[in-house]
Formats: structure tokens, sequence, C-alpha cells
């Protein structure tokens, strides 16, 4: 009887533990949980503390993992890139990962995932509604927005043949005239990185698409003066 009574504990557990280990988070769509424990954990913002949030995708999460230094000396800069994340999962998290963590500026990157995709359905105009969503937000809870010209793409490495940089400067010129429209401070992540094909320069990035240590220099540089003049 305690033998048996034994192994349906064991198994109990084990299948406990199965559950747990493949726990479903698909309805978690835009990985909200990502930077949940970080949020929690972090501190209400000191007196006269200006929190800038970094609200984008690969290129803002790759920047902390390969420029730790860039984030430490810059205490109320806060990362919360997701890789792989399309503009209306970066409209979801708003609220969570930018108004909760009372900023007093963000940064939107976004764009090139939604034209990075295969499936052919994302127009600028739809990249425009949740950048347009996304600037309400801010501009209701006291945040000044600065939006981003995106880095150059000539090709992204996974969908060849397709005519990235000609979409990219496409959504930049709709970044930008809807920044001047608004009054929002543009940052120009396009400029400093392109080359002679529209792509990013071959010293400064690591596949066409990401920027490399030195990349990153150079957008630290151009992001710096964005913040201060957001927030003078």
């Amino acid at each position: 009887m305690k033998q048996a009574l034994f192994f349906l504990l064991i198994l109990s557990s084990t299948v406990t533990f199965a559950q747990q280990s493949t726990e479903d988070f698909k309805d978690d769509w835009a990985d909200l949980r990502h930077y949940e424990a970080e949020n929690k954990a972090l501190q209400p913002p000191a007196s006269g503390e200006k929190r800038v949030v970094f609200l984008g995708s690969s290129i803002f999460e790759f920047w902390k993992q390969k420029v730790p230094q860039y984030f430490a000396e810059h205490k109320g800069y806060l990362d919360r890139g997701i890789s792989g994340q399309i503009s209306p999962q970066l409209l979801i998290r708003f609220q969570q990962d930018v108004i909760a963590l009372k900023a007093k500026a963000v940064i939107i990157l976004a764009g090139s995932n939604d034209i990075a995709g295969t499936t052919g359905h994302v127009t600028t105009a739809r990249i425009m509604d949740n950048i347009r969503s996304m600037v309400q937000l801010a501009k209701a809870n006291n945040i000044k927005v600065i939006l981003c010209e995106y880095l150059p793409v000539y090709e992204y490495p996974w969908r060849k043949g397709f005519p990235a940089a000609d979409k990219i400067i496409e959504l930049n010129k709709a970044i930008k005239a809807y920044a001047i429209q608004q009054n929002l401070t543009l940052l120009d992540y396009f400029s400093p990185l392109v080359d002679e094909r529209n792509g990013q320069k071959a010293e400064l990035t690591t596949d066409g698409v990401h920027p490399n240590v030195a990349g990153y220099a150079v957008m630290a540089k151009v992001t710096d003066d964005a913040i201060k003049k957001a927030l003078k």
C-alpha cells in the first residue's frame, strides 16, 4: 500500500513538472512577461530623475547586450527592446513598459520587423497607425516622444530579393512627416549609418540589419543629442 502511494506521489510530481515546463504563453502575444519581473523590481524614479525608455525590438535589445556600459553609465535609460517584435506588439507593451515606469520620455523605434515579415499584409499606413497610437498614449501621460527614422537596411538576410531599402526609406519619410506635424523630436538613425546602396555601412554592422559595437557608438551620439533636445 505504501509502495503504491509512493509511486502515485512520484507520478503526480512528474505530471505537475511537465505541466509547468510546457506552459503555453501564446495568449501573451506581446511578451509582456519579458520585462515583468525587471519592472516590478524597479524602484520609483528618484527626485529629479528623468527616465527614458528605449522601446523597440532587437536593435535596442542587442544594444544592452553588446554595450552594457552605455546603459550602466546612463542610469535613467531603460532598455525595453524585444527581438523580433512588430509595431502592434510595442503598442500593447506601451502601458506596462513605458507609462507604468513613469518615463519622462520614450524613444520609439518601430517598423523594420513589420516590413521584414513574409506575409505581405503590412503597409506603411498600418505601421504609422500603431506609431500614432503610441504617441497619443505618451501625450496623454505627459511623456515626451522621440520618433526614430529607422536604420538603413539594404537586404534582410532571411528575405533575399525583397526591396528592403525602398521600404525603409518610405517608412522614414512617413515618420519624419508625422514628427514634424506633431512637433516631436526626430532621431535620425538612417543618415549616420547609411552607405551608397542605402544599406548600413559594412564597418558598422554585423549582418546588414543590426549594428556592431562601432555602430552603436554612432547611435549613442545621436541618441544622447535627441534626448537632451526632448527633455530641455
